[in-house]
């Protein structure tokens, strides 16, 4: 229902972004809250600026539609690894944002701006962290190499048509790769081999360098061949391959080049992560197809036949399955054993938070992640379990400043000002709840329902000037935003 609900909005934001692909307009970056101004310049190039824009109402709509997963343990590891790669890329040009999507399927896409999508079914099907970290190098290599720009700009010789209905084709295929393929497949775009053969360079110039920012970022070189060697095996003869081998064919000769680039490096032993088989249990437990009686059943083989690579993932899967099925005391007792070895990890703290809340041993919590905030003062774990922690604990004042500091650092994430709100509503400042709901349906494209709100807020803060002031400039800049959205349908 999720993926057929984001086809619908998908489908009239593409003829949107196409009507102005077609109007030839330039635009300012929406990051950080600037605005696009509308021109009505030729395109001559798909600019870095365009792509920002683009970037930027694509991933509203995204965060609107699809099946996106707000979850700060997954996020800032996911994160953390692609920003490791990315430190080793050439070519940077702009911010990364790596995000997941609540999909079993196998698959992960780039598009404008720097966005890196990834399937939670990623994390499913890969046997360890080299193999997620060599599809997240290939797609970090589509974006600084800038394949869906180069794309565009070379059907601009077809006309500003075919440029328009690439362009559409393109955003369809990465989110809906089924729809998209049907809709590159009506483009004149699509019906040369010098089309087919262009993106055939893109996947081979990605596998590439995709490599070598693997391998400098200290990852096994030969992850790739492995993983993407298992999915052609395993779906060779089936009707329905997962989504990532639609938009990432694999022909046999493609994974043999990927084979042979591997034996140029240096042999190397790389030792799988405990962090990528916690995040694994993690999405098993908690944003898989599993039940829950079924997953805990999973954990219970693995560590009764010592069939695992991590025996604390294992372990920390089956705390996870028993807290799913309210069995909290023997779950605590296994996260209280994982701490007593590594008293600093963020999956075990994030779970004994979860316990302590559950048991409404508020103070606890707030002790130990306080602590821990001392250690790790960015950390979205740490601030969003405590700053959760003080709103239930009555205590949303000091929610506040936590989660304004979430908001500086990733203006992007829905999550604080969702905790914002509910801040705001303990409080009784009614204006502000209004305003942060405001920023909510903002980030989900809902330019309208965000004005409508902040009118609310207006209304509400009639006896503090400075924030009615505020209000206003926000309601001004969330009118042009919902203009310059307007222009792309």
């Amino acid at each position: 229902m999720r993926n057929s609900t984001f086809l619908t909005r998908c489908k009239p934001f593409a003829l949107s972004l196409l009507s102005l692909m077609m109007l030839g307009s330039t635009a300012k970056s929406f990051a950080n809250n600037d605005l696009p101004d509308l021109g009505t310049a030729a395109v001559n190039t798909f600019s870095l600026e365009k792509e920002t824009v683009y970037g930027d109402a694509y991933m509203r709509v995204i965060r609107s539609s699809a099946p996106m997963l707000n979850d700060p343990v997954l996020s800032q590891y996911l994160t953390e690894i692609g920003n490791r790669l990315v430190a080793h890329a050439t070519g940077v040009k702009t911010p990364f944002y790596f995000f997941l999507l609540q999909v079993d399927e196998i698959n992960a896409f780039a598009f404008f701006g720097g966005h890196v999508a990834v399937h939670t079914g990623l994390f499913l099907n890969a046997d360890n962290e080299s193999e997620l970290a060599s599809v997240l190098a290939h797609e970090i290599t589509h974006v600084t190499q800038r394949h869906l720009a180069r794309s565009l700009e070379a059907q601009q010789k077809t006309g500003p048509a075919a440029v328009a209905g690439m362009l559409g084709a393109i955003l369809l295929t990465l989110a809906v790769p089924q729809a998209g393929m049907a809709a590159l497949a009506t483009t004149q775009a699509l019906a040369t081999q010098s089309k087919i053969n262009y993106t055939r360079l893109h996947e081979k110039e990605a596998d590439r360098i995709g490599m070598q920012i693997l391998v400098d970022a200290g990852f096994d070189p030969n992850a790739s061949a492995n993983f993407f060697g298992k999915l052609a095996s395993r779906y060779r003869f089936t009707t329905t391959p997962p989504q990532m081998l639609l938009t990432h064919p694999l022909p046999e000769s493609r994974i043999t080049e990927a084979r042979d680039r591997a034996h140029q490096y240096p042999l190397k032993y790389v030792p799988d992560s405990l962090n990528f088989q916690l995040a694994k249990a993690r999405i098993q437990v908690r944003f898989s197809s599993f039940n829950d009686q079924a997953v805990l059943g999973l954990f219970e083989k693995q560590l009764s036949s010592q069939n695992y690579g991590f025996k604390e993932a294992a372990l920390y899967g089956k705390a996870l399955a028993l807290f799913r099925l309210k069995r909290f005391t023997e779950s605590e007792k296994i996260i209280d054993e994982l701490l007593k070895v590594d008293s600093d990890n963020l999956f075990f703290l994030d779970t004994k938070t979860d316990l302590l809340n559950e048991r409404r041993e508020y103070a606890r919590g707030i002790t130990l992640l306080e602590a821990q905030r001392k250690m790790k003062p960015t950390s979205q774990v740490i601030n969003a379990n405590l700053a959760n922690l003080y709103i239930e604990a009555d205590q949303p004042a000091k929610a506040i400043p936590l989660l304004e500091d979430m908001i500086f650092l990733d203006k992007q994430n829905q999550l604080p000002y969702q905790l914002l709100n509910l801040a705001y509503k303990k409080l009784g400042n009614q204006g502000m709840e209004y305003y942060s709901n405001a920023e909510i349906m903002a980030l989900g494209a809902n330019y309208k329902g965000a004005i409508d709100q902040l009118n609310f807020a207006y209304r509400a803060s009639e006896n503090n000037p400075l924030q009615m002031a505020r209000i206003e400039a926000r309601i001004r800049q969330f009118k042009q935003a919902d203009k310059a959205m307007d222009a792309f349908k």
